[in-house]
């Protein structure tokens, strides 16, 4: 069985640290670099709940993508959620190791997960790494379809393929228009807007998409509106952890390491109902006096 220090350096050739945005908080964060590594759990979330299967699961080493402490921390007493997560890993010899930003950039990563995810053909990174002579490393990708979708389809292959949460898929746009063309940014997208018009794409699949920057861009493009779908943070970068989990299969095979890798279907999207009024699309609002019976729906169904 390799050491855990060889495995790190596997992955760090993957997704090096130095490639992570200077906030970021990546790398090990727990294990000793001389235990044995004989089976790897990778999830999005490094919480108690993740941390708790990697121990029923028998897994030496988690890799998770979010950060465990992105802002730092004085302390890791088991009072706080955090540091009960760092006191069950040291406990049970289970190192945790994160890619986060580094993974987001990497040729192929997160993007090209949801891109593979929703059946869409990379042609370029949204947002080039200017470090990188060929152009394929960035953040985001620009993609096309096999064939030209409504909004409406195209939304609905995203909350067929993508795994289910409470949220689905918000559209912004008109659900008729055609898409040939869509950008995907795995996790939050906002901040991409910019790079999204200038590529000219027909529609942005994305995350965590906010009111006001919403509402302005979709102003900002008419008369030729790119259509905006917003999925769930968690859901948009669930994929990423099936590519890296293959990777690191055949990485073991190369090397001979016979390592048995898993992936988490443990849903840990923090939004766990919704609620919609029976017509989903109003022209207006309703008086304030009125009262509408919701329907909720509570996605139990773990990613495909």
């Amino acid at each position: 069985m390799p050491r855990l220090s060889e495995v790190i350096a596997a992955l760090e050739n993957l997704w090096p640290a130095e490639r992570a945005e200077s906030w970021d908080a990546v790398g090990t964060v727990v294990g000793d670099p001389g235990q044995e590594v004989s089976r790897v759990l990778f999830a999005v979330d490094p919480v108690q709940e993740i941390v708790d299967e990697a121990l029923k699961l028998g897994a030496d080493l988690l890799v998770t993508h979010h950060p465990l402490y992105l802002r730092g921390t004085t302390t890791v007493a088991a009072t706080h959620f955090k540091g009960r997560v760092v006191h069950t890993l040291i406990k049970n010899d289970i190192a945790l190791h994160v890619a986060h930003t580094n993974a987001d950039t990497a040729d192929p990563g997160v993007s090209d997960a949801l891109a593979g995810a929703l059946d869409l053909r990379v042609v370029r990174p949204l947002v080039p790494d200017a470090s990188d002579p060929e152009v394929r490393r960035g953040l985001g990708r620009v993609c096309e379809l096999d064939h030209p979708l409504t909004v409406r389809e195209f939304a609905a292959r995203a909350a067929e393929r993508l795994p289910a949460t409470a949220q689905g898929i918000r559209v912004a746009g008109d659900p008729e228009a055609t898409v040939r063309t869509v950008a995907v940014s795995g996790g939050s997208g906002d901040s991409l807007f910019d790079h999204v018009r200038a590529a000219g794409v027909d529609a942005f699949l994305t995350a965590d998409l906010r009111h006001h920057p919403a509402a302005e861009f979709t102003a900002a493009v008419a008369p030729r509106p790119i259509a905006l779908l917003d999925a769930a943070h968690w859901a948009t970068e669930w994929p990423w952890c099936e590519l890296a989990a293959a990777q690191l299969d055949e990485i073991s095979d190369r090397n001979g390491w016979d390592l048995r890798v898993h992936v988490s279907k443990t849903v840990t999207d923090p939004w766990t109902a919704h609620a919609a009024p029976s017509d989903p699309s109003p022209a207006t609002a309703p008086p304030r006096s009125a009262s509408r019976a919701p329907t909720t729906s509570d996605p139990s169904g773990a990613p495909n």
